[in-house]
């Protein structure tokens, strides 16, 4: 009886182990910082793609013609 109750206990000790093993990996994980930075990698990365990165450009000199046309028409 005595050896199934360390049994136990070892298992018990065991699981308590694991579960804190877990939420310290949880807690690392649902870090806002974290989050945040790993997000900021992740568009910055997309941004950098050259179709991406020129069709943004492209983009920005047609609202800056499209501006000064505007501008210069009064």
């Amino acid at each position: 009886m005595a050896k199934d109750t360390e049994s136990i206990e070892r298992e018990i000790e065991a699981a308590r182990n694991r579960l804190a093993n877990t939420l310290d990996e949880l807690a690392v994980r649902a870090d806002p910082q974290r989050i945040a930075d790993k997000t900021k990698h992740a568009v910055l990365a997309k941004l950098n793609e050259p179709k991406v990165k020129y069709g943004l450009i492209g983009a920005g000199a047609v609202v800056v013609a499209v501006t000064l046309v505007k501008i210069f028409r009064r």
